[in-house]
């Protein structure tokens, strides 16, 4: 029999762990990357219970690792300066782990590049699917010159992002598929420390409809998060994003904190500025095509979800296809039907609780956060509020890839 050939487009989490499960089970992956080479380590991502059983299954546990600081503290601040102990990221139940992006893309990595065909600068510009495979017209890129083949797999994965080029070619406009939460996210690296704070410690400066959280991590410096609310997200894109968000967080004065947050925003090298959207689709597949992570379903940041899931999905697509030898689309159908539920779950979450939690979106919801803080500083209130928000984290523990 002749090895079936699989084409990830992405080579993000979800299109290295694919590759990776894939090639286990005995298929030929083919990964190719818009983008000339891999891309930089990234910003802030959370990884619970869900990701990390996967990621133990997979083997790139360990190597993914942990930057969460053991005596790290979080801070709930106000413009004046005024502060009191807070709950951190990684103080949530289920004690997600603080890495960045890259830490799972270079752990994935290492175990996929020696054994994978990866073609940079590439990317698709016509997918024809036929019952017995599927055309794939690829365009590479190097310098000036562009090259076209047009080459037939068995399967084609879009783990290619947000918005993605497999998902427009496949099912189409992206228009029918994301939909907006109505914020702006701004994040990016800072080059130096939160002035009256350790390097290791965090702040969160929290008002209605607006935030910024810093992130500290060991052995790297520490990521910055803006978020606000908008009714008008392509206005936030007609002038520089650092104006955008000096206008989000007026017209009050910034105080010491968030102005020196916004100079750091101002002066990075590298930043994200974009805006939220979930993906929502009526089905995640064809017979012979399949989307994937951000591609499918994208969580949002505020789910906390998205490595998790683009770690489980691709965990799970393997073993399907494997048990359904010869039978993509059964595999595929048996994939989407499994976890369909679960994923439609986290988005829920993502854009009510987990929202919420980043970004108060009233009043009361800043006075609900301001008395639980004051819970949380005491001994009994906080194994209380730990319990009760445990409660909302639960599903995040679950190992839905594990069949």
């Amino acid at each position: 029999m002749n090895t079936p050939r699989a084409l990830i487009v992405g080579m993000g989490i979800s299109g290295l762990a694919t590759a990776m499960r894939l090639r286990e089970i005995g298929w030929e992956p083919v990964l190719v990357e818009r983008a000339s080479q891999r891309r930089p380590a990234g910003y802030f991502i959370g990884l619970f219970e869900t990701g990390r059983a996967t990621a133990q299954r997979m083997g790139v546990l360990d190597a993914i690792g942990n930057r969460a600081g053991a005596d790290s503290v979080t801070y709930d601040i106000e413009r004046s300066g005024r502060r009191r102990p807070g709950m951190g990221y990684g103080d949530l139940p289920g004690g997600p782990r603080l890495i960045l992006r890259g830490d799972i893309e270079a752990a994935l990595y290492d175990v996929v590049a020696p054994h994978t065909e990866i073609r940079y600068g590439t990317t698709p510009i016509a997918i024809d699917e036929h019952p017995d495979g599927v055309d794939v017209t690829l365009r590479t890129t190097a310098g000036d010159e562009a090259t076209e083949t047009r080459e037939r797999f068995d399967l084609v994965v879009g783990a290619d992002g947000l918005r993605s080029t497999v998902r427009r070619m496949a099912f189409g406009p992206d228009s029918q598929f994301m939909r907006p939460l109505g914020h702006i996210i701004g994040a990016t690296i800072l080059k130096e420390p939160v002035p009256g704070y350790r390097p290791h410690d965090g702040v969160v400066l929290a008002e209605p409809g607006r935030s910024v959280w810093t992130f500290p991590f060991t052995d790297h410096r520490p990521g910055v998060l803006f978020n606000y609310r908008t009714d008008d997200e392509d206005a936030q894109f007609h002038r520089p994003p650092i104006e955008s968000l000096r206008r989000a967080f007026g017209p009050e004065p910034t105080g010491p904190v968030l102005e020196h947050l916004l100079e750091q925003f101002e002066q990075a090298d590298d930043y994200l500025f974009d805006s939220v959207h979930q993906v929502e689709m009526p089905t995640w597949h064809t017979d012979r095509v399949v989307l994937l992570g951000d591609s499918a379903w994208c969580m949002t940041l505020y789910s906390g979800m998205g490595a998790s899931t683009a770690l489980a999905g691709a965990d799970l697509l393997g073993t399907l296809l494997q048990r359904n030898g010869g039978n993509t689309a059964r595999a595929l159908r048996e994939w989407d039907q499994r976890l369909r539920p679960f994923i439609a779950l986290q988005q829920r979450d993502g854009r009510t609780q987990g929202l919420t939690m980043f970004v108060p979106q009233s009043r009361r919801d800043k006075a609900l956060r301001t008395l639980t803080q004051r819970l949380m500083s005491r001994p009994v209130g906080k194994r209380v509020m730990k319990t009760l928000v445990a409660r909302q984290f639960k599903e995040k523990s679950v190992d839905i890839a594990a069949v």
